[in-house]
């Protein structure tokens, strides 16, 4: 019998300019929120206390955008990276255009922009990724480039002199 096993991509695999759609959305809840929020000692109100959030400019609390941005990345780890990653490099470019409320569906994408074989490092690239979030009325809420290294297939499979 055949099997596979559900992977990310390797370097090779990542084409400039495509985007990922990673489905399905995360319909988010106050309990996403309050847990976050007090896993990260954050103890923002604007998170937390719905009174004082409701006489703020948004009337009423927003997610954590720490939270926006952890879902719109860990969405993508299955399509992209799972068990191809080397490292995380970084992130730039963060930017939280329109907030996210509790009961918004969050809905992630990502786009191929760059990518490169490392020059310190063989057998691994180095990839440029732009993420992003949409509420369910298509809003954008995240964004943010990461850079991650990954395996190319042949050094990763240990079928290469690298």
């Amino acid at each position: 019998m055949k099997e596979v096993e559900q992977r990310g991509l390797y370097y090779e695999e990542f084409e400039l300019e495509t985007r990922y759609l990673h489905r399905p959305g995360r319909t988010v809840t106050e309990a996403d929120n309050v847990l976050f929020t007090t896993l990260t000692m954050n103890t923002q109100a604007l998170h937390l206390d719905a009174a004082w959030s409701a006489r703020q400019p948004f009337g009423e609390r927003l997610m954590n955008s720490m939270w926006t941005l952890a879902t719109i990345v860990g969405a993508s780890v299955a399509q992209l990276t799972q068990g191809t990653i080397v490292a995380n490099l970084g992130f730039s470019e963060v930017s939280f255009p329109h907030p996210l409320y509790h009961g918004d569906t969050l809905y992630s994408e990502t786009t191929v922009t760059a990518k490169r074989l490392s020059a310190s490092r063989p057998g691994q690239g180095i990839v440029t990724l732009e993420h992003t979030g949409r509420n369910q009325d298509g809003v954008l809420v995240a964004t943010a480039v990461r850079q991650v290294m990954v395996w190319c297939r042949d050094a990763h499979l240990g079928t290469s002199d690298v």
